[in-house]
């Protein structure tokens, strides 16, 4: 991410708003010194005015958005309740045209959309010292990402931050959020998400991206890479509840969230993150069978039979080795950030110097970067099968090329890559594997859709799942080729699923 080129140094400014942040969470949020502050989790509290109260009090320029400008409406009401009531000009200040307030002292605060990827590069230039996103799950990740580049100012001593507001997501299109505030989830619900060093709630962090990767740094401290000098940026994640917000709580809003059906009864009303919606119905392989599958994983002692290999030879995209033993289990995943395989040899080296040619069958994932690993695996005794998602699915059974089909429905699949997702949701659907619960490896299958076409099963692009998640489906792809393999032989017929294991 470009690095803000703001003061850190915090200055309250001089203000005519009478808005102060209710005792507890709200109020922590307000002081945090994070540079990125994720702020909520349930409904009721405090969100929208945190967020406002910041940019009365604390900003000289800043901006909320939305991401469909019809959903700014309450915002802007409630924004006329907190700054009109203090500002000499009162109503006035809001200019309806340009969505915007401009109050003494040269403070403004503006309502932007961002509704369409392609919208966020018209804030492109556009420098502020105070963005919020409010439901910031409706946003894709290289959306916030992109819009926040400019975080800066040129008055001297004003603080720079970024809020991002919202509840637990519904679904995986906001599920990049778990992966930007993991530490702190795997605090605050560790049976579901797993991190090295969780964090508490309001404990800083620092991330720099280096090499194009964002990475977690020990401290805030500038440090030098390649040449360039780079100071991490701090983050941290706020829980609240309605419980924290007075003017809600007692009102009947907390009936109206225990009304709701689960999960959003206990993602709205507890901010429950481990609460786990339905999902879309066009995803190939459905929640529950994912959380099936990760609830029965535990350490396999049953041989490794198959590599499933997901090449990334630099960039931002991550190398993943996933093992899979003769009991259906896949090993915990082998992760390498791309800048660290840049070759065949380096990627080829996480399988030969792990494991043995005569135990496994080794599936490498070749469309654009692959073909390198192939030949090195090959020239070191490994039995390879290349794997190219645009390829004809098809299998051989008893000497004979067959289209890959789910005997079920008699759908066929338009390419292999669909064929080896389509495989896995055969295997999920009766309980036959067990995977590692590995958040970025459950978004990743979660964010596959399919449809069916008159060619047969047609799975989204995979720039379109990235789109999606804010993140390469890197893990999923490693599982879905260790899956697609038979260890004796390998082209087996896949339509007898239980048979195999």
């Amino acid at each position: 991410m470009q690095q803000s080129l703001c003061l850190e140094t915090e200055t309250r400014q001089r203000t005519d708003v009478d808005w102060h942040p209710n005792p507890g969470p709200q109020t922590d949020a307000y002081n945090s010194e994070a540079d990125i502050l994720g702020y909520g989790g349930a409904a009721g509290g405090g969100k929208s005015d945190l967020i406002l109260g910041l940019a009365a009090t604390q900003h000289k320029n800043a901006v909320i958005f939305r991401r469909v400008f019809p959903n700014l409406r309450a915002l802007i009401e409630r924004s006329r309740e907190i700054l009109g009531a203090g500002d000499r000009i009162g109503r006035d200040g809001f200019n309806e045209s340009l969505h915007r307030w401009a109050r003494s002292g040269g403070r403004t605060l503006e309502f932007e959309a961002c509704q369409y990827e392609q919208d966020k590069e018209k804030q492109r230039g556009r420098p502020r010292d105070f963005y919020a996103f409010d439901e910031a799950t409706e946003f894709t990740l290289s959306q916030v990402m992109f819009i926040i580049a400019w975080l800066r100012s040129t008055v001297k001593g004003q603080r720079c931050r970024v809020v991002l507001t919202f509840n637990p997501p519904t679904d995986e299109s906001g599920g990049w959020i778990v992966q930007f505030f993991l530490p702190w989830l795997a605090y605050l619900h560790p049976d579901k998400f797993t991190h090295p060093h969780p964090a508490a709630p309001g404990e800083l962090r620092w991330y720099a991206t280096i090499d194009g990767e964002e990475t977690e740094c020990a401290s805030g401290d500038v440090f030098e890479h390649d040449g360039e000098q780079i100071k991490p940026l701090s983050r941290t994640f706020i829980p609240a509840k309605l419980a924290d917000n007075p003017y809600l709580n007692d009102t009947n809003y907390r009936s109206v969230l225990q009304s709701m059906p689960e999960p959003f009864r206990s993602q709205l009303l507890n901010g429950d993150f481990s609460a786990t919606a339905d999902g879309d119905p066009w995803q190939v392989i459905p929640t529950a069978w994912i959380d099936r599958a990760m609830g029965r994983w535990q350490q396999s002692t049953a041989p490794l039979t198959r590599i499933g290999v997901d090449v990334a030879r630099g960039g931002k995209d991550t190398t993943v080795v996933a093992p899979v033993h003769a009991d259906g289990t896949c090993g915990t995943l082998v992760k390498v950030p791309g800048r660290l395989t840049p070759d065949g040899d380096t990627v080829a080296r996480l399988v030969y110097d792990r494991y043995d040619p005569a135990d496994v069958i080794v599936g490498v994932d070749v469309i654009g970067v692959g073909s390198s690993p192939v030949d090195v695996l090959r020239s070191k005794g490994f039995a390879v099968v290349p794997i190219a998602g645009s390829a004809r699915a098809v299998i051989e059974e008893y000497g004979e090329e067959k289209v890959f089909t789910d005997e079920t429905s008699g759908l066929k699949c338009v390419n292999l890559r669909a064929a080896v997702y389509w495989n896995l949701r055969l295997l999920m659907e009766h309980d036959l594997i067990a995977l590692p619960n590995d958040a970025r490896l459950k978004q990743g299958l979660m964010a596959q859709r399919w449809t069916p076409t008159s060619g047969g099963i047609k799975l989204m692009a995979k720039e379109q799942v990235k789109e999606l998640t804010g993140f390469s489906p890197d893990e999923s792809d490693a599982v879905a080729y260790g899956y697609w393999l038979r260890p004796s032989p390998p082209s087996v017929s896949l339509c007898d699923m239980a048979d195999l294991y």
